[in-house]
């Protein structure tokens, strides 16, 4: 399993939509990149200069919403993830 560094956050992206609610099939090239998915690891913290931890304000669990073009994605076991530093979420959904 991937273990996040820092105040890094794995997320598994939500799925694009593949089919317009008329059946049209869209290719990749014209699918809009999700910036939405749930959170599958947290880091243990960002290290202030003082030495304390801060620690991730978010959970294993929650669906977030991120910037667009943020994180790093990376294939790991067969599965495609995010990783990104907490300043780069947006809002909790729900």
């Amino acid at each position: 399993m991937l273990k996040p560094l820092g105040d890094r956050i794995i997320i598994e992206v939500t799925k694009e939509q593949e089919q317009t609610s008329s059946g049209f099939v869209l290719p990749s090239s014209a699918q809009e990149k999700s910036q939405t998915g749930t959170i599958i690891a947290v880091g243990e913290g960002r290290t202030l200069d003082n030495g304390t931890k801060l620690p991730v304000s978010v959970q294993v669990g929650e669906t977030v919403l991120f910037e667009s073009y943020a994180g790093t994605e990376v294939k790991y076991d067969g599965k495609e993830y995010l990783v990104l530093h907490e300043k780069d979420l947006v809002a909790v959904i729900g």
